[in-house]
């Protein structure tokens, strides 16, 4: 296998897709339902790759095509010897809500000083997280590692490649509920990564205002806290959100000023909070520290602020479950505007308790007298037995919808799962 691995080295980088090969790429072929990617073995090689790795024997049909048991092991395996070349800090995050923008925002403050790898977008699964570790040189201080889970053991399976020092939970809630059974699955499963830290007497940064971390919280380990309260090593003080938010911070004798930033949502100030206490942990000056966050603007379609010819939007379609949705809607609620009109997706892959959910949200609108559409499957099929609710089967029919009603002065909250695309309605608001 060591001689496999040297490969790698000689090589100026890894591609799984025949698609994006580069130079002198090390090709390793992966598998899926729809895919093989052993059968573009050859294709790599004659696009440039230098070698390529297959599972399949048939397709190991010359000296640069070399054969293993299993490219995506392989792959794993790759990149655990590779991050074992390294004494940095390794951050690992993961979280139901927030993990991707609040990764992104440390990445902000911590580039303030040092030369960072980060997770780039969304690759965070037993894939990503591979390729994400085989791109570091002898030129990075510090690397973040956005680690997603679906089902139970994922969280293991992905320290075991990275090997974290450092680690974070942003919050532990009903998302992906199908996959892992019960919320109590989902509890084991995010806890797995303070598991890892403590095995290697690591340090964890926590939300002390969240009780499920802080009683999950191993005894006995460096733990550096934020949240509102003063015993919190990195207190803050939620000013505004109308919609973008302002708040302060403190730390010891630093007290900031007023710290204005472009994104939004009460939920957020907590994702501020986390990436500002692991700048002050690595000793990086505070007025860098805020200039990494005031200068951070989300994309990707998570809280993003659109001005549109006749309104505003909260454009956050990337990803919903339960908790984020409610987050935002009661967020959404206490921003000051005359007029205001939300859009909300179904939320997916949340098992027999899904109808409930979408319900209690419904429920949540009502209570908080918001106005706005609902789209998709799950939220139609409650409508046949509310008529007090306006749902559409599909983005198309919202969409017809919207262009005929033609809101004008408001702020508009889009708000559901990837699948459901409720960005394309932003053509017609």
């Amino acid at each position: 296998m060591q001689q496999l691995f040297n490969l790698f080295y000689k090589c100026s980088s890894i591609s799984t897709d025949t698609r994006k090969i580069g130079k002198n790429n090390l090709y390793i072929a992966l598998k899926g339902e729809n895919f093989n990617g052993n059968e573009f073995a050859d294709d790599a090689i004659k696009k440039g790759a230098k070698y390529a790795i297959v599972d399949e024997k048939e397709y190991a049909d010359n000296e640069r095509i070399f054969y293993v048991e299993n490219g995506l092991i392989f792959l794993q395996r790759l990149a655990n010897h590779h991050r074992e070349k390294f004494s940095i800090p390794i951050i690992g995050i993961t979280g139901s809500n927030g993990k991707t923008t609040t990764k992104e925002l440390i990445a902000s403050v911590l580039s303030q000083k040092f030369n960072v790898l980060f997770t780039q977008g969304n690759l965070n699964n037993h894939i990503g997280v591979p390729l994400t570790l085989l791109q570091l040189t002898n030129d990075h201080d510090i690397a973040i590692i956005e680690m997603g889970a679906s089902k139970l053991k994922d969280i293991k399976e992905l320290t075991d490649i990275a090997n974290p020092t450092h680690g974070i939970i942003t919050n532990i809630g009903a998302a992906h509920i199908e996959g892992f059974g019960s919320y109590e699955g989902i509890l084991t499963t995010k806890r797995e990564l303070y598991d890892a830290i403590e095995t290697v007497s690591g340090t964890l940064f926590y939300n002390q205002d969240d009780e499920v971390l802080v009683n999950n919280l191993p005894k006995g380990i460096e733990a550096f806290s934020y949240g509102t309260s003063k015993e919190s090593d990195v207190r803050g003080q939620l000013l505004e959100f109308i919609p973008e938010v302002e708040f302060k911070w403190s730390s010891g004798d630093y007290h900031s000023e007023a710290i204005k930033t472009k994104i939004i949502g009460k939920y957020n100030f907590y994702n501020m909070l986390a990436a500002i206490s692991i700048g002050h942990y690595f000793e990086i000056d505070p007025d860098l520290i805020n200039k990494g966050i005031s200068e951070y603007e989300s994309s990707n379609n998570r809280s993003q602020i659109l001005k549109t010819k006749n309104n505003t939007l909260i454009l956050d379609a990337y990803n919903a479950n339960p908790t984020s949705v409610k987050s935002a809607i009661e967020s959404f609620s206490m921003m000051r505007s005359d007029e205001k009109f939300f859009v909300l997706g179904d939320m997916l892959e949340l098992g027999k308790e899904s109808t409930r959910f979408h319900q209690e949200i419904i429920a949540l609108t009502k209570e908080l007298n918001l106005q706005g559409i609902f789209v998709g499957s799950i939220y139609s099929e409650i409508a046949k037995t509310d008529e007090n609710i306006m749902a559409f089967q599909s983005t198309d029919s919202a969409r017809e919808f919207l262009e005929t009603a033609s809101p004008k002065n408001n702020l508009i909250l889009l708000k559901g799962s990837r699948s459901i695309k409720l960005e394309v309605l932003k053509e017609v608001l």
